[in-house]
């Protein structure tokens, strides 16, 4: 008998994988540092601080919609290269980050565990979901190409 896992339509993980060609320490400080998200990551639109542990965003990537989220601090642990996120708003949820030194460079395991909640995206799922993952994975190329622009500067 084959069990099928039942999927909830507007629950999303993504992971993925950046290797960079820095030090970890240049690395972790740039992920941790929120406010600077715009300069060198082009869907990152604004990012307002609420206070020492939460951040707005405004992230619009290539579909015709954009995402407000806020994120609050849970885990920011620079010795063992962890950050952790809550995710509130158009997406809640959950976004981790692990930055793993090694000789040639960093490599930075992005993971996060969303519910889209954003009234567009659950009413496109049924038909858009395929495309709402494409738009993921295209924003998170601009963000590793514009974070490898910014740690070469």
């Amino acid at each position: 008998m084959r069990i099928l896992e039942s999927v909830r339509l507007n629950d999303y993980r993504f992971t993925d994988s950046w290797f960079l060609p820095a030090p970890g320490r240049a690395v972790f400080d740039a992920v941790a540092d929120l406010e600077n998200y715009p300069r060198w990551w082009p869907d990152v639109r604004s990012v307002r601080r609420i206070d020492e542990d939460t951040a707005e965003l405004v992230c619009r990537s290539s579909l015709p919609y954009g995402l407000v989220i806020r994120m609050c601090r849970e885990e920011q642990n620079e010795a063992t290269g962890r950050l952790q996120v809550r995710l509130e708003g158009d997406l809640d949820g959950l976004l981790a980050a692990s930055v793993l030194r090694h000789p040639a460079g960093t490599t930075l395991e992005i993971t996060q565990q969303v519910e889209a909640t954003k009234p567009l995206l659950r009413k496109l799922a049924p038909v858009a979901r395929p495309l709402f993952r494409v738009n993921h994975a295209l924003m998170m190329r601009r963000g590793l190409s514009g974070l490898r622009a910014r740690l070469a500067a």
